[in-house]
C-alpha cells in the first residue's frame, strides 16, 4: 500500500489536535475569567453558550471537523487501499486539507459566515471529485 494519500489524510487529523489545542488554550482562560463553575446537570452546551463567541468559534471548528472530514478519511483511506495514489489523487486530497485548514482558521479568528461557506463549499466539491474518483475506479 502506498502512503502518497496517507499523508494529506494524517496531516487533517494533526490539524484536528491543533484546533483541539487551540480551544482548550482559549476555553480554559475564558471559564476562569467568567468564574464558571462546571455542572454535569446542565443541559450539553448550555454553559459553554455564556462564553464570548471568539472563544465559542474555536470548539464550533473542533466538532466540525469530526463531520464531513469523516468522509474523507474514508475516501482517502479506500484510495490508499487500491493503490490509487496519483498526482490527481493525491492533488485532491491536499487541496481538501488545504481548504479545511483555511476554513478552520477563518472561522477560529473572524468567522464571516458567507467566507466560510464558500470554503465549505469548494472544499465540498474536492472532496466530491475525490469520491467520484474512488468509485470510478472500483467500477
Amino acid at each position: 500500500m502506498s502512503t502518497t494519500l496517507l499523508r494529506p489524510t494524517i496531516a487533517l487529523v494533526l490539524w484536528t489536535f491543533v484546533m483541539w489545542a487551540w480551544m482548550y488554550v482559549t476555553r480554559i482562560p475564558a471559564i476562569r475569567r467568567a468564574g464558571m463553575k462546571l455542572d454535569p446537570d446542565a443541559p450539553r452546551g448550555e454553559q459553554m453558550s455564556t462564553l464570548p463567541s471568539v472563544v465559542r468559534w474555536k470548539a464550533d471548528n473542533y466538532n466540525h471537523l469530526f463531520e464531513q472530514p469523516t468522509i474523507f478519511y474514508a475516501t482517502t483511506i479506500s484510495l490508499a487501499v487500491m493503490g490509487a495514489d496519483g498526482a490527481l489523487e493525491a492533488g485532491l486530497a491536499w487541496a481538501y486539507v488545504a481548504l479545511r485548514v483555511a476554513h478552520s482558521v477563518f472561522q477560529a479568528t473572524v468567522n464571516k459566515i458567507e467566507a466560510r461557506f464558500v470554503l465549505f463549499f469548494v472544499s465540498s466539491l474536492v472532496l466530491l471529485a475525490l469520491a467520484i474518483r474512488a468509485a470510478l475506479l472500483l467500477w
